[in-house]
């Protein structure tokens, strides 16, 4: 059996110990060396960005979210093991974890990591398709030969080199396609690495739930299981006119995938299309002043990232849900595009005073999209703002001191409704 010591990176063939090292950390699977699509998934990454940069988290649970009425963006495992998890309303995260530890989010740390793991990758492959700040797919067919070495032990190298170089984990998933890829870094998190051959595809599917297809959500889930599909060996029982007959393009994909057919290719800097952001209420609210306070918020999250990734938006996109599910949107198509939190905040507040709802709402969002890159950002005036150049200059100016003395530094009291 081909097998991979994680540890001192040692090919051998069978044994449940390193003959190098002695590490128990093997590696085996028999088509371990033949297989090069791969999915690299961060572990707990914001929480993880947190604990390296600040010793004295490391071994407390940790939060990273907003206030009481925020949702968790994402948790450490110790938190998890109390049921913490991600998209969780921050009271009820707070009730199961009561001596949690919760930190705003830092966006610019989180994003110079990211760049330091992708340039890692980069010496690795130059296929790479990035789905968020923590997470790609990477496609290492033909490296072999370059690196002197199988594509599963240049990633084994890789995580390897995120945990000594930037204090950092993360799990790999190693198959033939970029579906199977990915459910395989989920299966043996934090620090993962597991493989799905093409040999044992079938049988690795057959007994798994319908949910453990990428995109099936809730409703899809329960329109599946009034068609009686709970399960992929349900999937299996379809033909494939019938479920294009019932679910339209979905159904041709479930028949795939749930064969682990997935012909897409690692797709390199995929075009970004839009960037948002959302909050659900744990209570509807038609508050004016708490939803004035929730879309700044929101339009200063947008424009972080905005400035993050360098990008600018020429439309902002304002999202309400209401109390009873109907979902309201809002556009605005501006003079040129921007960055600036304090004009996506006045387009997407015009756009909430027109939108003709008073609520309750259950939900708030604003984004922006249309993409460019910052340097065609806000270089038009606004004849009927004379004021909005000194604002972004502001803001400018905010966003230096906050990079150095952090996101508390100086705090708009417009945030703390």
């Amino acid at each position: 059996m081909p097998s991979l010591c994680r540890d001192c990176l040692t090919t051998f063939t069978d044994g449940s110990r390193c003959p190098a090292c002695r590490s128990p950390r093997v590696l085996s699977h028999p088509e371990l060396f033949d297989l090069s699509i791969a999915h690299m998934d961060c572990d707990a990454f914001y929480a993880s960005v947190e604990k390296r940069d600040n010793p004295a988290l490391a071994d407390v649970p940790l939060i990273v979210g907003g206030g009481t009425r925020g949702v968790v963006s994402t948790c450490c495992y110790i938190a998890r093991i109390s049921g913490v998890r991600s998209a969780m309303p921050m009271f009820q995260a707070l009730k199961l974890c009561p001596q949690a530890v919760v930190v705003k989010p830092r966006f610019p740390a989180y994003v110079t990591a990211s760049r330091a793991i992708r340039a890692m990758m980069e010496e690795l492959t130059p296929a790479i398709e990035p789905l968020s700040l923590d997470e790609a797919f990477l496609d290492l067919t033909g490296t072999a030969r370059l690196h002197g070495a199988a594509p599963a032990v240049m990633l084994a190298r890789l995580v390897r080199r995120m945990e000594t170089e930037l204090g950092l984990t993360g799990s790999i998933g190693l198959s033939h396609n970029k579906f199977l890829a990915k459910i395989a870094s989920d299966l043996d998190k934090p620090k993962g690495f597991s493989v799905i051959g093409r040999a044992e595809t079938e049988s690795f599917l057959r007994t798994k739930p319908v949910r453990i297809i990428w995109g099936v959500g809730t409703a899809t889930q329960a329109a599946l299981e009034q068609a009686g599909i709970r399960g992929i060996s349900d999937l299996l029982r379809w033909d494939k006119p019938d479920l294009v007959a019932r679910f339209g393009s979905m159904g041709d994909r479930l028949w795939h995938l749930a064969r682990g057919q997935d012909m897409r290719r690692v797709t390199r800097d995929e075009k970004l299309k839009s960037i948002s952001k959302e909050t659900t209420f744990n209570e509807d609210t038609a508050d004016p002043d708490l939803l004035d306070g929730h879309l700044w918020r929101l339009a200063e999250q947008v424009s972080d990232r905005a400035k993050a990734k360098g990008l600018a938006g020429r439309t902002v996109t304002l999202k309400l849900k209401r109390r009873d599910f109907q979902i309201v949107t809002r556009r605005h198509a501006l003079p040129d595009a921007t960055q600036i939190g304090d004009r996506i905040y006045r387009a997407a507040r015009d756009l909430f005073d027109h939108a003709g709802s008073t609520g309750p709402f259950r939900l708030i969002g604003v984004g922006i999209s249309d993409l460019v890159t910052e340097a065609e950002a806000d270089r038009m005036a606004d004849l009927l703002d004379p004021d909005a150049p000194r604002r972004a200059a502001t803001e400018r100016a905010t966003d230096a001191i906050r990079a150095k003395f952090g996101t508390d530094a100086i705090i708009k009291g417009r945030s703390l409704r």
